[in-house]
């Protein structure tokens, strides 16, 4: 999953797959989780390589109705669950499942969900300004700025895009929607490209920072990640290994101090001294993977009957 790219449109490619593969070695066999399916990429290769089974989770429901299609192949070596990857415990304990060999995650929004219309994650087209990857429940971006106050927005802009200008931008959008509601991407993005200072090229648009706080904001998405690590730490077989791969600084900042609290608590043992980053050439031909990290554990010690930390 990927940010925004200054490029076209880009057809859906996993990030990272060798590195998944690398480190959760399915050629072992045994049950396989993937909490962000997507389009099915991770999953595929997991497959293909050894893996007995998997189960894929995924929050967004059209990306759920095309990886059932693209993993059809594969029978009933797959289950997938419309469910965001904060309530794995419960979608186990649903299955009876304890424990599992494997786990994956790729945080943050998909090409798929930049690249499809009417979505309004991405600026490069004019759309409803919705943002969300739930489509079926929660509050819309553009409903979501209708009720914000200056400070809440600011806060919202200065933590999860690390926009220096937050009061500013935060300033000029209540201002924009004092005149009319902000219902399109296309207006947000004017508003606020106007609100920040130009000095000289810029590598990135101006509104993306932005559009990355209010998306985190409208999908929670760092909300109790740190809990979830935890969780499907816990989850693992001994010897079993979790891959987290992340797009921006705030995601890999909790995956590793996350990671690192594990580790000292006896609980994994850490594959990656430093993340590991697309090759050359990966980035080469997905542009878009040129900001993932990926991050690796193995589960250490041993696992209580119900799938805990013993």
């Amino acid at each position: 999953m990927e940010f925004e790219s200054a490029g076209q449109p880009l057809t859906h490619t996993p990030v990272m797959v060798a590195e998944v593969l690398e480190h959760l070695a399915p050629d072992r066999g045994g049950l396989f989780i993937d909490c962000t399916i997507g389009l099915g990429g991770h999953a595929r290769a997991l497959l293909a390589a050894g893996a007995s089974r998997l189960l894929g989770l995924d929050r967004d429901p059209v990306a759920l109705a095309r990886s059932r299609d693209a993993l059809a192949a594969f029978g009933d070596r797959v289950e997938l669950v419309h469910s965001d990857y904060r309530e794995l415990p419960n979608v186990l304990d649903a299955r009876g499942i304890a424990t599992v060999d494997g786990v994956v995650a790729d945080l943050g929004v998909s090409s798929m969900q930049l690249d499809a219309p009417d979505r309004g994650f991405s600026f490069r087209r004019d759309e409803v300004l919705d943002m969300r990857m739930d489509t079926s429940q929660g509050s819309t971006a553009a409903e979501m700025l209708t009720a914000v106050d200056e400070q809440t927005l600011a806060d919202v802009i200065y933590r999860f895009g690390e926009e220096r200008h937050a009061r500013r931008v935060a300033r000029a959008i209540l201002a924009a929607r004092s005149q009319a509601p902000l219902t399109t991407t296309g207006r947000l993005a004017e508003v606020v490209r106007r609100a920040i200072p130009r000095k000289g090229y810029s590598r990135i648009d101006p509104a993306t920072r932005t559009f990355q706080a209010i998306r985190i904001w409208v999908n929670r998405e760092l909300e109790s990640l740190d809990a979830f690590l935890g969780h499907a730490v816990g989850r693992l077989n001994v010897g079993g290994r979790m891959a987290v791969i992340t797009f921006h600084s705030l995601e890999d900042r909790i995956v590793k101090h996350t990671f690192r609290a594990l580790q000292a608590e006896g609980r994994v043992t850490i594959r990656t001294k430093r993340p590991a980053v697309p090759s050359a050439a990966e980035v080469d031909d997905n542009p878009r993977a040129r900001s993932a990290k990926l991050r690796a554990v193995e589960r250490a010690g041993r696992t209580s009957q119900n799938g805990e930390s013993a």
